[in-house]
């Protein structure tokens, strides 16, 4: 290889770009309209436009991924993490090119895409699993039946998908048959297809998992354990590495079932096998992600490795027989994933414009970013700004240097998570220093946390965050900055200034509970509802929110299917 076109974007294609120059490769970047000048465009040593806005029109239109490769001479191809990097077909079509795919091959993909499939090799092979049906489900009957057999709660997963998309856990059976139409739906959105199959949900779980290397000819290493378990809406919030209070029983049953699973395919390149760990010890396959993981730099970190350089290699033909078959852990790391959400509303997604970023430093703390101060979210994609790794020689100094990183973390413009990980740092169930304190589990921010409340900065009414203006205030000897309503400052004769539009507003009807993207329309105009009815759906950045009646009457759309609308917009009326 000599020229690496990477079909991503942010901090991943970032990530990326840096392993090329480390390796002698020249790197290509691709880029939406909207990034023309984001950082991963401007680090790359040459960058093609997709020309589009959106992620369909740009990072996943695999015609004009591959014309940019042809166009700018690249032989291979880095697909990162999402958009195309699990796409089997995606993959076969690199390779049917003449380029060299830089991942697990089209054949690992999809069969280890299909979990269904993946269920049964690793069945096949011993690895320890929750009752599930052998394959895609009919309909809702047949999830009634299984949960019948089994009892409440089930989870309904996307068959083609990961990362919590299409994921839908049903407590109760009145639940059911809008859980399973919202996973069916959402599966479509994201992977193109909508089968489903269907597990018992194991309550309170762990979410722990290995990072795998296979050199495609039958050998495969396990690089560390994980853990996880903080999470929101089945997304990760925060990982670290090694999986702390595993028992020397689940940590040999979690590298052997991870070994045998990539041994029984022939598994090429970075992979990561994902366990749910019950509170009552019991250990079950999840799945396989046939990519690199957000959280890889924790498994570098603590193993010294490079993963991206390792897929290099193994890409190129190279083996991995100098690594030892478990390449063991040195002290403990941390990653905090920097998204721009609100924690204090519900960890609903932002977008906007980022006025400052203050980056943490110090000898034990790796940023990785794809967006720099004075940079901006947008809608159309994934919400995170960067991730912060810390290291400690043990979990309690990694602990500890994750406060001061978080200390150091500033970032204004938007609401960000960074106000979350300050505080989770503090809870007892998360700094406990022995397995009976560890009280982590992957719905325990939905379950348990009950201080998401103490983050949320609530506005007046009408007024948003454009029209908020921030001043230094020097207060007992520190220095603060306030922020507080431009109308409060009057106009030059001091007289208030109105905030536009908030009476038409409150007129409108329904409004959109956050920025994003209305996907699609429930029901029709001049259609009769009822108070409660879902009428819509909003998205973005890996989240749908129903968009609910707050009264009964006929309905009438303001905003198209596909259009994107920001929070506090009218979207619809209901007369």
């Amino acid at each position: 290889m000599k020229k690496v076109l990477i079909a991503n974007r942010g901090e991943i294609a970032v990530r990326v770009i840096r392993a090329c120059a480390s390796y002698g490769l020249e790197s290509v970047a691709v880029y939406s309209d909207t990034d023309a000048d984001a950082q991963h465009v401007r680090l790359a040593d040459s960058a093609y436009c997709l020309e589009g806005r959106t992620a369909l029109e740009t990072y996943l239109d695999q015609e004009k991924i591959l014309a940019a490769a042809q166009a700018s001479g690249a032989d291979a191809i880095h697909p990162g993490y999402g958009f195309l990097s699990e796409r089997a077909e995606f993959a076969q079509a690199v390779e049917d090119a003449g380029l060299t795919w830089i991942g697990p091959t089209p054949e690992n993909i999809a069969l280890l895409g299909d979990k269904v499939a993946a269920r049964q090799i690793a069945q096949k092979v011993g690895a320890p699993l929750v009752p599930g049906t052998p394959g895609p489900v009919a309909g809702v009957d047949e999830v009634r039946a299984f949960a019948d057999e089994h009892g409440y709660p089930i989870a309904i997963k996307a068959s083609f998908g990961g990362g919590g998309r299409g994921l839908k856990v049903v407590y109760k059976a009145e639940e059911l048959e809008r859980r399973f139409e919202s996973a069916v739906s959402e599966a479509i959105s994201a992977f193109g297809r909508g089968e489903c199959y269907v597990e018992r949900f194991v309550d309170r779980p762990r979410h722990v998992e290995t990072q795998i290397l296979g050199d495609g000819k039958g050998r495969v290493v396990v690089c560390g354990t994980r853990d996880c378990s903080l999470q929101r809406r089945h997304q990760k919030v925060l990982e670290e590495a090694p999986a702390p209070f595993l028992t020397d029983d689940q940590f040999n049953r979690l590298v052997a079932a991870s070994r045998a699973i990539g041994e029984a395919v022939n598994y090429r390149g970075v992979g990561t096998c994902e366990f749910m760990l019950g509170s009552d010890g019991l250990l079950s396959f999840l799945e396989v992600n046939t990519r690199i993981q957000v959280e890889h730099p924790i498994t570098e970190r603590t193993t010294g490795l490079d993963l991206v350089i390792w897929q290099f290699k193994v890409a190129e033909g190279q083996g991995i027989d100098e690594l030892p078959d478990v390449v063991p852990s040195h002290g403990h790391a941390i990653e905090f994933r920097i998204n721009a959400e609100d924690p204090g509303r519900n960890f609903l997604p932002q977008s906007g414009h980022m006025s400052r970023f203050d980056v943490p430093g110090g000898p034990f703390t790796r940023v990785d970013a794809g967006v720099g101060a004075e940079g901006t979210i947008y809608p159309d994609f994934d919400s995170m700004i960067a991730k912060i790794i810390v290291w400690g020689n043990d979990r309690d100094e990694s602990i500890a240097h994750g406060r001061q990183a978080m200390k150091e973390c500033v970032i204004e413009g938007i609401p960000t998570l960074v106000p979350f990980h300050r505080r989770v740092l503090l809870e007892p169930g998360f700094a406990a220093q022995t397995p009976e304190d560890f009280t982590i589990h992957t719905n325990w921010i939905e379950t348990e946390c009950d201080w998401l409340e103490e983050l949320a900065q609530p506005m007046p009414a009408g007024v948003h965050a454009d029209d908020i203006v921030r001043e230094w205030f020097e207060v007992d000897g520190k220095w603060i900055r306030l922020g507080f309503p431009v109308s409060l400052l009057g106009s030059g004769g001091g007289a208030p200034v109105a905030k536009k539009g908030t009476a038409e507003a409150a007129q409108a009807g329904l409004t959109a509970a956050m920025n994003g993207i209305l996907s699609k329309w429930a029901v029709a105009s001049g259609d009769t509802v009822e108070a409660g009815q879902n009428v819509g759906t909003l998205e973005a950045m890996k989240m749908e929110m129903p968009v609910l009646a707050d009264r009964g009457g006929v309905f009438e759309p303001l905003v198209a299917e596909g259009s994107t609308v920001k929070e506090g917009q009218p979207i619809c009326t209901i007369a």
